[in-house]
């Protein structure tokens, strides 16, 4: 037996400990995965010896392979082996190794529940801790209900080094087994009160993360939170138990006329920043629920703002961030307390930090009135000049324009500035935004008649400047879409409409998107009515022809809808020309009457008061959907006329066997297509004038991307700075009276 002793103390002085596993695996840094399958097969040979200490080291090693991602689920038996040890050394390795191995699924787990009761009582107060740690990590359902007394009777302990581990696993039962909470909850209410400061954390740990799901259950507890809040001086503790307090006062009213003299006095006393931030915001959950029954509270509010300016000018990006955060909540109840700190927020807008630069945005959505308006979004746009980062600028266009139109337009005194922002707004470089921008732009021009002339004149020098919106860097093309929309529907306010007209027909209107043609030619329409009303006989034919000219490019469009209207708009506009020659002028009154009368705005609500007459049943077919038999005659009635039907189905196209063409055939082919581009005249040869056109245009292009986005004409936004403000109806169908009322003070 000795012998065999010595003989197993011998083989160990050769084995590899931990060490030489972790000092092998970084000598074999090429070849790691060789080296650690080779350690694992070692360490199999290991865990079949009968010494307990090289079992241990195996389960060790084991450990660290599953650290670097190396499944050891193989080894469970072994790891419960080391576990059941009764040496401390051992038993420490083996939950260890379970803790990091195991999980609640794992189906040896019921081997485990009588070795660790063993252990939660045993007289060594390490070894109980030692399970309650490892259990916290792989406890399930069957273990929880299994060691929920134990682990209860352990709250009890004379140790408190035990009772605060007991009360934290406590929580993880508790999620296993919801049962257990109600027989344990007196003893985790004693915890509160206990003597020792470690035990008194931990179960306000775990009652507040309960809280968390359901705060109505622990109301109860209040007078003791409030007894802890007023006594401790540990702040981490304090923090927990202020989160707590606001969640329970939106449940309890009267509990928050009380928090607020301790909460004010903490914010005065401390110099911690965490819990500052937490008492800030309890004060603000508190005064939103008693805001009706506490009316004198503005020195608490005022106090929560100064020392959340003193989060905001810190150095720590967190607490800046933190302190933004805490100032919108203060916004939404008082506005004007926040608004007297706006250059603190501006400042923010220059912070290299985007998260924080966004936060401050949101900040100044809520800080605007009539009065700050113009200046902030001076500022704004200013700062989006400097701006850096295509979705940081596109952020402050959204917010521009998110300021100036909340409310209904409710702080803008002077429309014919905010139509001059979004014509400044259409200069930005990469911008996703040109459908907002658009919109606003017809939502003003319809519904403020007062400055709708200003609006369309703006509008018409963007359209006779449309090659600085379609250039490659500038995003804002579908501006021209409501450009054109507006010059065309109130044409009689245009101050030159045959120079917009022109500028609609130019040579490179082809390259626009097919949505925006589309409204091109239906405007040019508009536009020629209006001018043909003051027309001379001479200048209306001459004026048709050119249209007629200019007309086929959009004929020739890949777009069935622009197509559709060009090829009206053509053969309409070729029968007003023949009608004038012929002296029958009485086309143009009938040509009139196809855009006559006023567009109203309408209310985005108001189709659903229209009634559905009666008899009238949407959900019916207006014709009787056509049968199977029928469309099966149709298909023999294409068959029997020999007319090549394209809607064959897959079936039937693969019957159909593909035929090689011989070299003749591709012969044919070729001449043919060559003949074809040749007697083509919209086919563009490759001839050398082509070559020389195609390098001018080139230069032309690049000297056209050197040009700043500078257009002749367009009004400035900092004209309107200096002047007194003028107000502007809005139209709606709602509301009128209310309106009235505000135009007149």
């Amino acid at each position: 037996m000795a012998l065999k002793k010595v003989r197993g103390n011998l083989e160990r002085m050769f084995d590899k400990n931990l060490t030489d596993l972790v000092r092998g695996i970084r000598n074999n840094k090429d070849n790691e995965g060789k080296y650690i399958a080779q350690c694992i097969e070692e360490i199999k040979q290991e865990l079949r010896q009968e010494n307990i200490s090289v079992k241990a080291t195996a389960v060790a090693k084991l450990t660290y392979l599953e650290m670097l991602g190396y499944d050891i689920s193989w080894a469970g038996f072994n790891i419960i082996e080391v576990m059941s040890c009764s040496k401390f050394t051992y038993k420490r390795i083996g939950y260890l190794a379970s803790s990091q191995s195991f999980h609640a699924d794992t189906e040896l787990l019921m081997l485990t529940t009588n070795m660790i009761r063993k252990d939660l009582n045993s007289q060594n107060q390490y070894d109980a801790g030692l399970a309650l740690s490892a259990l916290s990590c792989f406890i399930s359902g069957d273990l929880a209900r299994d060691l929920a007394n134990d682990i209860m009777t352990l709250l009890t302990s004379t140790k408190p080094y035990l009772r605060k581990k007991a009360v934290l696993m406590m929580y993880k039962v508790f999620l296993r087994f919801p049962e257990a909470l109600k027989p344990a909850f007196p003893r985790l209410k004693e915890k509160l009160e206990d003597p020792d400061q470690g035990v008194q954390s931990a179960a306000v740990n775990v009652i507040c993360e309960l809280a968390r799901k359901n705060p109505k259950n622990y109301l109860s507890l209040a007078p003791i939170f409030f007894k802890l809040m007023t006594t401790s001086t540990n702040n981490w503790m304090l923090i927990k138990i202020i989160k707590l307090f606001g969640a329970l006062t939106p449940l309890e009213p009267r509990l928050g006329k009380k928090l607020i003299e301790p909460l004010t006095n903490l914010i005065h006393s401390t110099s911690a920043m965490s819990l500052l931030y937490e008492c800030i915001n309890t004060v603000i959950a508190v005064l939103i629920s008693i805001s009706s029954s506490l009316p004198n509270h503005n020195a608490s509010v005022q106090l929560c703002v100064q020392k959340l300016r003193i989060l905001i000018e810190d150095s720590d990006q967190n607490l800046k961030y933190l302190g933004l955060l805490a100032m919108s909540k203060i916004l939404k109840t008082h506005p004007k307390t926040v608004q007297s700190h706006k250059d603190l927020i501006m400042q923010c807008l220059d912070d290299k930090d985007e998260s924080i630069r966004l936060r401050a945005l949101d900040l100044l959505y809520g800080m605007v009135s009539k009065k700050t308006l113009m200046e902030i979004v001076k500022k704004l746009m200013l700062h989006m000049d400097k701006a850096e980062g295509t979705l940081y600028r596109d952020e402050l266009l959204s917010k521009i324009i998110d300021i100036c139109s909340q409310n209904n337009y409710q702080f803008i005194t002077n429309f014919e500035w905010y139509v001059s922002v979004l014509v400044e707004l259409t200069r930005m470089d990469g911008s996703q935004h040109g459908q907002l921008v658009a919109h606003q732009m017809l939502d003003v021009a319809i519904r403020v008649q007062a400055i709708r002339r200003f609006a369309v004149n703006q509008m018409a020098i963007l359209l006779e400047n449309a090659h600085i919106l379609t250039q490659p860097s500038s995003k804002m093309v579908d501006v021209l879409y409501a450009a054109a929309w507006i010059c065309g529907e109130y044409a009689t306010d245009l101050a030159n409409p045959e120079i917009t007209l022109l500028a609609m027909l130019g040579s490179k209107v082809n390259s626009l998107p097919n949505h925006i043609q589309s409204v091109y030619v239906q405007n040019i329409l508009k536009i020629l009515n209006i001018i043909l009303k003051g027309a001379s006989q001479e200048h209306a034919v001459q004026l048709c022809e050119t249209i007629c000219d200019k007309l086929p490019q959009f004929i020739s469009s890949g777009d069935l809808e622009v197509q559709e209207r060009a090829s009206s708009a053509f053969q309409l506009v070729t029968l007003i020309k023949e009608e004038i020659v012929n002296e029958n002028l009485e086309i143009l009154n009938e040509f009139d009457m196809l855009f006559g009368g006023e567009l109203n705005p309408v209310a985005p609500k108001a189709q659903r008061k229209v009634q559905v007459p009666e008899g009238l049943d949407l959900n019916a077919w207006i014709n009787d959907p056509p049968s199977t038999s029928s469309a099966e005659s149709e298909d023999e009635h294409f068959e029997d006329d020999n007319i090549p039907n394209i809607f064959l189905k897959a079936d039937q196209e693969k019957d159909k066997k593909y035929e090689e063409p011989s070299e003749e055939d591709l012969e044919k082919i070729r001449e043919a297509r060559r003949l074809q581009q040749e007697n083509n005249p919209n086919y563009l040869k490759p001839d050398n004038n082509t070559r020389k056109m195609n390098e001018t245009d080139s230069l032309i292009n690049n000297v056209d991307l050197l040009l700043p986005h500078s257009i002749p004409g367009l009004v400035s936004p900092d004209k309107y700075l200096t002047q007194k403000p003028k107000k502007n109806k809005v139209k709606t169908k709602t509301k009128k009276k209310k309106r009235k009322k505000s135009t007149e003070k």
